[in-house]
């Protein structure tokens, strides 16, 4: 799979709706696992563990916000073939 970037990375240390992203690429950069949360407002939606050096992709609405420290790097992209 291609992926486009559509943004610059950035960290989940706060909540961010990740300039409205639809699909985001985080990576765990840290030595252990780190749990990101999603939600929409002040309601989770979600939670997940990131294992250390995973990436994963999520998909998530525009206005739903994700979190989860500084060792989550997180960029907004698409998906291309």
């Amino acid at each position: 799979m291609k992926i486009k970037l559509m943004a610059a990375q950035g960290d989940l240390s706060s909540a961010t709706a990740l300039g409205n992203a639809t699909l985001v690429r985080v990576y765990n950069s840290t030595a252990g696992d780190l749990v990101m949360t999603q939600k929409t407002g002040s309601t989770v939606i979600g939670t997940m563990t990131i294992p250390s050096k995973a990436i994963e992709l999520i998909s998530k609405m525009p206005a739903d916000t994700l979190e989860g420290g500084a060792g989550l790097k997180a960029v907004s992209i698409a998906k291309s073939s």
